[in-house]
């Protein structure tokens, strides 16, 4: 299953993350499902059971708990404005297909209420010495750079098992995911309380992994993502939104970005750092001190953005390699994107084929082609 990171992130204002954590046990409905785990652990080896069946259960439960869309509506007991944050959803669901030549299927027009705040917990690892995040492989879906788990206790523990191998690791929330069009995804209570433009944005974002999907390719596959609902957000809002809502949708863009440049920026710093040949204590402490100028220059950041804090999280413990690495994955190559989107005239059916037959080149080939569309 892909999910979008977290809702901690959102509500921070950050990219959205997707991960994958049971597409490759989700191949077919109830008893097909459970044959798959099992081939699946077959595969995998037995360290990898409890994983795979918290994978199962967890999305089992979510199977259980949906409802159509119209129904939950419909129903006197709905608080009224569940109801009419799921009229706008049908609003939006429908308008991605028709608009943006998104999947037209039956993805979020069910819904469930979840009764936890997000549906999935992601982990994210780095060694010590290196920004790039550890990948794990899984069948059929290929290799990721996070992991994900339907409880906090879950990605807790395996984070501390990761930690006590001497990884740097970030846990975050996740409010909705992505099984890539193999099931309909539902609506989750755990999205259900964004504006409507950040509701947008989730559907558009989740629909474009649908559309174009790269196996082993994280950064590919989001920043891919990111750049159909950027787009998407600013079509709808054109059209369904009102001046004040551009403007937000605009100055949170505006934020977004602004962060994401500025980590990225210190994730070179340290990239650089570490193809050093210092001795550890010597790199520990020269790494020490760029991510204190890293929380200094946020702070100073900030200052600009008019009140909002939502990053201030983000630093509530000093961020590591691994964190650094959960915004990047998703904001590399969302200006190649944008661009190849341009070249076919804001075409999004011409745009979807443009990258699919970048998604078929081998890796190099097509990475070399993207970073040749970045503006400079």
């Amino acid at each position: 299953m892909i999910s979008d990171k977290g809702s901690t992130n959102r509500a921070a204002g950050c990219t959205y993350h997707l991960s994958l954590i049971t597409l490759h046990v989700v191949a077919a409905r109830c008893g097909a499902l459970l044959i798959v785990a099992c081939g699946a652990l077959l595969l995998s080896g037995c360290t990898n059971v409890s994983y795979y069946w918290q994978s199962v259960n967890g999305q089992i439960d979510i199977w259980r708990r949906e409802r159509p869309v119209e129904a939950v509506i419909t129903d006197p007991a709905t608080p009224l404005a569940v109801r009419q944050k799921l009229a706008r959803v049908l609003e939006i669901r429908d308008f991605a297909s028709r608009e943006l030549q998104l999947p037209e299927n039956q993805s979020y027009r069910r819904y469930a209420d979840l009764e936890r705040p997000y549906v999935v917990w992601n982990v994210f690892a780095a060694p010590e010495f290196s920004v790039q995040p550890i990948q794990w492989c899984f069948p059929f879906v290929g290799c990721v750079s996070y992991r994900g788990y339907f409880s906090r206790e879950g990605a807790d523990d395996f984070a501390a098992g990761l930690s006590a191998q001497g990884h740097e690791v970030y846990v975050g929330g996740v409010p909705a995911y992505s099984t890539l069009g193999y099931f309909a995804d539902p609506v989750l209570n755990t999205f259900m309380h964004y504006p409507d433009f950040e509701l947008a944005r989730l559907l558009f974002h989740e629909l474009a992994h649908q559309a174009v999907y790269v196996k082993d390719d994280t950064t590919f596959n989001e920043s891919f993502a990111v750049a159909v609902e950027q787009e998407g957000v600013r079509r709808w809002l054109a059209k369904a939104g009102d001046v004040r809502q551009q403007e937000e949708f605009g100055r949170i863009g505006r934020i977004r970005a602004e962060f994401a440049g500025l980590v990225a920026r210190y994730r070179e710093r340290l990239a650089a750092l570490y193809r050093t040949r210092l001795a550890p204590e010597e790199m520990r402490e020269r790494k020490r001190l760029i991510l204190a100028e890293l929380e200094t220059e946020y702070r100073v950041l900030r200052k600009g953005w008019g009140g909002y804090a939502g990053y201030d999280r983000w630093f509530v413990r000093p961020p590591n390699n691994a964190q650094l690495a959960s915004v990047a994955i998703y904001t590399q190559l969302v200006s190649a994107f944008e661009e190849l989107l341009k070249r076919e005239n804001g075409d999004f059916a011409r745009f979807y084929e443009a990258a699919k037959e970048l998604a078929a080149l081998p890796r190099e080939t097509r990475e070399a082609q993207l970073r040749a569309l970045v503006p400079r």
